[in-house]
């Protein structure tokens, strides 16, 4: 006589499925449980109490710090008499650079009258150097900001024909441009600057100097604790 055998239910394809979907939801919750406490972790080591972001200004104003952490002569934007300044240690090549730089650009907008933002040049990446040099060539003839979000969009491949695109698309002169770029006219204050930052601690980019306190990373945080802050 012969019997037949019962297919246990995990082998048969219902119950295969079953199991593949259970692994799925299992490895989706840890990478869950993973990335909230990443984000707790990084909220716990960059947050600042609001009220501190105000009330260092004038201990920052005496600071001996104040001079390294800001340079001299660096592009900057905002407020002339500024209750907070934000200094950014930042390379063009760098993709966190990019993810930060229209946060820190609606911040420089949103908070004109009482912030000053400065931007310093911190080259680690390759061709990082000449996008830099981009940059300030595009500063001479006043138009530093607006190379400063082009190379950001733009980040990728840039050889010196991609930037002199760049450059003659926010209406740079491009003989002027270009004559600046192969002259590396600027490039002993981009090393000042990244001279600067090595002194200052700074281990990558960005980092940021906000009325002094070194901060790095993303700053996703600090547009929620600006508008917690009475100017």
């Amino acid at each position: 006589m012969q019997t037949t055998q019962t297919i246990k239910w995990y082998k048969k394809w219902w119950g295969i499925s079953l199991i593949i979907i259970f692994i799925l939801f299992l490895m989706f919750g840890i990478y869950f449980i993973y990335l909230v406490r990443k984000i707790q972790k990084e909220m716990q080591i960059n947050e600042l109490n609001p009220q501190t972001l105000l009330t260092p200004s004038s201990v920052y104003e005496k600071s001996k710090n104040k001079i390294l952490i800001e340079g001299q002569n660096n592009y900057w934007t905002g407020s002339i008499d500024p209750k907070i300044v934000i200094v950014e240690f930042a390379d063009f090549s760098c993709p966190l650079c990019k993810n930060s730089f229209s946060k820190i650009r609606t911040i420089s907008l949103k908070y004109k009258d009482n912030i000053k933002i400065i931007f310093r040049d911190f080259p680690i990446h390759e061709n990082s150097i000449n996008l830099a040099l981009a940059g300030r060539c595009a500063g001479e003839q006043g138009l530093f900001w607006q190379m400063h979000d082009k190379l950001f969009q733009s980040q990728g491949d840039l050889t010196s024909d991609h930037l002199v695109s760049l450059a003659t698309q926010i209406g740079v002169d491009a003989k002027k441009f270009n004559d600046c770029l192969n002259s590396q006219k600027y490039l002993t204050s981009i090393k000042k600057d990244f001279h600067d930052g090595e002194l200052l601690g700074v281990k990558g980019t960005p980092t940021w100097f906000i009325n002094g306190q070194k901060i790095e990373g993303d700053i996703s945080f600090l547009n929620y604790q600006l508008s917690s802050i009475n100017f």
